[in-house]
């Protein structure tokens, strides 16, 4: 079995690191701030999606990232915690599974923050935001995970995620999916891409392997 990760939400919170930078970005460029629940609202898409749908102007959108990555890698492990039992649910899936994580945050501060909590050797690859051309929820980042891995067609795979970005790539994938309430989904929306829905990563994790 297979198992590929989503990060924020499913893993970690990292809400307070996301909020800090983008306001940072917007007090940088002196440009008006939208709500912490416009921010959170968005989170899971490619930053400088983020930033045009927040109002960014179009000609500065890459400024305003850079400065966003530039606070965040400051305060990003200082900020972000594990979510509750995320650290029990990768040790519990690497004693039955091969593990990945796929997420829309630069890979190379996701690898940092992994390895800051002590967990990265747990997973087999990690693809960031700058591994890919298509973020999720183009089946990309996925397949360019599995790359990874070997006799993909006798592994059972699973892609566990908590906004529909990832539940989506996973079906452009043909991969199977679970959806976890522990982030900025909500279960209304994660139905509509998976039957398959924890409240947390833990659950998802005892689920496969109940069925492993």
């Amino acid at each position: 079995m297979i198992i590929l990760f989503d990060l924020d939400g499913t893993l970690i919170d990292s809400t307070e690191a996301i909020l800090e930078g983008f306001h940072h970005s917007f007090d940088l460029h002196n440009h008006p701030h939208p709500s912490d629940e416009e921010i959170k609202a968005l989170i899971g898409h490619p930053l400088d999606v983020m930033f045009s749908d927040l109002g960014a102007p179009q000609e500065s959108i890459w400024d305003f990232v850079d400065s966003y990555k530039e606070h965040y890698r400051k305060i990003s492990t200082l900020k972000t915690e594990l979510l509750p039992q995320a650290r029990e649910a990768v040790e519990l899936a690497s004693e039955f599974a091969e593990l990945g994580i796929v997420t829309t945050k630069t890979g190379k501060y996701s690898q940092i923050l992994m390895e800051h909590f002590g967990i990265m050797d747990k997973f087999q690859v990690l693809i960031g935001r700058e591994d890919v051309q298509n973020p999720k929820p183009h089946a990309e980042p996925i397949q360019k995970a599995l790359e990874s891995f070997s006799n993909l067609k006798q592994k059972d795979i699973w892609m566990i995620g908590d906004t529909e970005l990832d539940l989506i790539s996973a079906k452009n994938a043909s991969v199977k999916s679970i959806g976890v309430l522990s982030g900025y989904g909500e279960k209304n929306t994660l139905i509509k891409h998976t039957s398959t829905i924890f409240n947390t990563t833990y659950e998802a994790i005892e689920y496969l392997k109940g069925i492993k």
